[in-house]
C-alpha cells in the first residue's frame, strides 16, 4: 500500500487519494514529467558557512563522489526557519565530525522544484493577505494552520506530490546520513530510497503535514512528542500513533556555535545590565514583511530609549531591502548600515563582544545565507530577542514573543513561556509595547531568563540538532 494511500497503518478514504494523485498529476502538466532525468550530482562551496565547511549539491556536468563522512541536510527556502534549522544540523554534523552537503529541494530546474516553489509562492501570498485582512485571518488562515493540516488526510496530498522529487535523488547514495528539515525532503527521500532518514519537525503543534512514515521523526518538546505518538486530533476517530522506533524527542535544534560558550554570553549579558549599559535588543523582520505594523510600532516605541541611550537596536532585514525602505519613509532616523557588508558586520560583532553598542544598526544581504546568519553573529553579542514565536522560538536567547503569524506558531510561544526562557506572546501592539518597557526598566528580567537559559542547557534541552546528527548516523 502506498505512503498516500496509508500511513502508519491509518488507511485513507478513496477520495482523499483521488484528490491526492490528481494534485500530483496537475504539477506534471504544468512543469513537465521528469521521471527519468539523470540529473548528475556535483558541489559547490558556501562561503557563508565556510566555517563548517558545507557544500551546496547542485547539478552538473558529471557525478562528483560524496566525503566517506557525509551527511545530507535537505530542506527547502520557505521563509527563513527552515533554512536556520538546516544552519543548525549542518553545524551540529560538522562538531561531531562529519562532512555536511546542502540540499535545497527548491533550488533545482526540476519538475519537484517547481511543485514546492509554486506551492511556497502560495503560502507566502496568504500569510501576507492575512496580516492585511482580520476576516481572512479569523476564517481561513488561523483555522488553516491550527486545524487544516493537523489533519491525517492533509498529508496524502503532500506524500502524492513528493513523489516528484525522486528524479533529484536519482544519483545520491542511498546510505548517506541525511536530515530533512521540511517534510517533503523527507518525504522524497523517503520516497527514493533513502536509508538513514530523520525529519526534523520544527513546530510544538503537531500537524499530519509533518509526517513522514519511514523517516525518524524528531521533535523538540514533550508536548509535541505525546502529539505524535497518538495522533491525537489528526482525525475525527482514534488513529494508530508514530510507533517509538520512528519517533524520538531529541530537545531543541540549535547550533554548534551558539552553544558552545553559552554561559559566558549570558554572564555578559548580565555584566552590561549591571553596569548600566544600553540594553541591546534585536529584532529580525519576516521576509514576507507579516507583522510589519507590529514591528513599526515597536521600533517607534523604542526611539526614546535608544537616544537615551538605554537601548540599543539592531534590525535584521534579511534579504528584503524593501522592508528597510518602507520603515525608514515611516521613521525618519539615523541608522548605522551593514547592507552586503557580511565582513564588516562580523567585525561589528567581534568589536562589541566586550565592547560598547549604541545606536540603531540595520543589517540587510541579498545573499540568502548572509541573510539568514546575520541573526546567529548578532544573538551572542545581543541581550534581548524580538521575534514572532516560530523556529526562533527554542533558541537560547532571551526572547519577547510579538503576536505569531499562523495559528500553529502559537504552541511556540506557549513552550518558551513555559521553559521559562522567554516572554508570553503579546499579541498587541499595546502589550508588546508595555512588555518592552518591563524588560528595559526591570533589571532584574533578563538576568532571570540568562539564568534559566544556562538550567536548560545543562539539561541537554538545546542538544537536539546533535541528537538528530547520531540518529541519522545510526548512533
Amino acid at each position: 500500500m502506498s505512503k498516500t494511500s496509508s500511513i502508519f497503518n491509518n488507511p485513507q478514504p478513496k477520495k482523499v487519494v483521488k484528490k491526492a494523485y490528481k494534485s500530483k498529476k496537475k504539477f506534471i502538466k504544468s512543469y513537465g514529467d521528469d521521471t527519468n532525468k539523470d540529473y548528475k550530482i556535483s558541489f559547490k562551496e558556501i562561503p557563508t558557512l565556510d566555517f563548517i565547511n558545507a557544500s551546496n549539491i547542485v547539478f552538473g556536468e558529471q557525478n562528483q563522489e560524496f566525503d566517506k563522512k557525509a551527511l545530507i541536510v535537505g530542506n527547502i527556502r520557505m521563509g527563513f526557519g527552515h533554512y536556520r534549522i538546516s544552519i543548525a544540523m549542518a553545524s551540529a554534523a560538522r562538531a561531531l565530525g562529519y562532512k555536511p552537503y546542502w540540499l535545497d529541494l527548491a533550488s533545482f530546474d526540476a519538475t519537484g522544484s517547481k511543485m514546492i516553489r509554486k506551492q511556497n509562492d502560495m503560502y507566502s501570498l496568504a500569510s501576507r493577505i492575512s496580516q492585511k485582512s482580520k476576516l481572512f485571518n479569523k476564517l481561513v488562515w488561523e483555522p488553516l494552520n491550527s486545524e487544516g493540516f493537523k489533519k491525517i488526510s492533509y498529508n496524502a496530498k503532500d506524500q502524492a506530490n513528493s513523489e516528484l522529487l525522486v528524479p533529484i535523488f536519482r544519483n545520491i547514495p542511498k546510505d548517506i546520513p541525511y536530515i530533512a528539515t521540511h517534510v517533503w525532503p523527507s518525504q522524497g527521500a523517503i520516497h527514493a530510497g533513502m536509508t538513514h532518514v530523520v525529519n526534523a519537525i520544527p513546530d510544538n503543534w503537531p500537524m499530519g503535514l509533518h509526517l513522514s512514515e519511514g523517516a525518524i521523526h524528531t521533535v523538540q518538546t514533550p508536548f509535541a512528542y505525546f502529539g505524535y505518538k497518538t495522533l491525537r486530533g489528526f482525525d475525527k476517530k482514534p488513529l494508530n500513533g508514530i510507533p517509538e522506533d520512528q519517533l524520538k524527542m531529541v530537545g531543541c535544534f540549535i547550533d554548534h556555535e551558539l552553544l558552545v560558550d553559552l554561559e559566558g554570553d549570558n554572564k555578559r549579558r548580565k555584566a552590561r545590565i549591571s553596569n548600566g549599559k544600553p540594553l541591546r535588543i534585536l529584532m529580525t523582520v519576516g521576509g514576507a514583511g507579516a507583522g510589519f505594523d507590529m514591528f513599526l510600532s515597536m521600533v517607534r516605541h523604542l526611539l526614546p530609549y535608544v537616544k537615551e541611550k538605554k537601548v540599543a537596536l539592531f534590525i535584521n532585514f534579511g534579504d528584503h531591502l524593501n522592508v528597510y525602505e518602507k520603515m525608514i519613509k515611516k521613521v525618519n532616523v539615523e541608522t548605522k548600515n551593514f547592507f552586503n557588508e557580511y565582513a564588516k558586520l562580523k567585525e561589528l560583532v567581534k568589536d562589541i563582544k566586550e565592547g560598547d553598542a549604541e545606536g540603531i544598526y540595520c543589517i540587510y544581504n541579498k545573499d540568502i545565507f548572509e541573510a539568514v546568519y546575520s541573526t546567529n553573529l548578532l544573538m551572542p553579542v545581543t541581550d534581548l530577542l524580538v521575534t514572532k514565536p516560530s523556529e526562533l522560538a527554542y533558541y537560547p536567547i532571551p526572547k519577547l514573543f510579538m503576536r505569531h503569524i499562523g495559528g500553529h506558531e502559537v504552541y511556540g510561544a506557549v513552550n518558551g513561556q513555559e521553559n521559562g526562557d522567554s516572554t508570553p506572546e503579546c499579541p498587541t501592539k499595546k502589550e508588546a509595547n508595555e512588555m518592552l518597557d518591563r524588560v528595559i526598566n526591570d533589571k532584574e528580567l533578563i538576568p532571570h531568563l540568562c539564568d534559566r537559559i544556562d538550567e536548560l542547557k545543562k539539561q541537554g534541552h538545546y542538544n537536539g540538532a546533535y541528537e538528530c546528527v547520531k540518529l541519522a548516523v545510526g548512533k
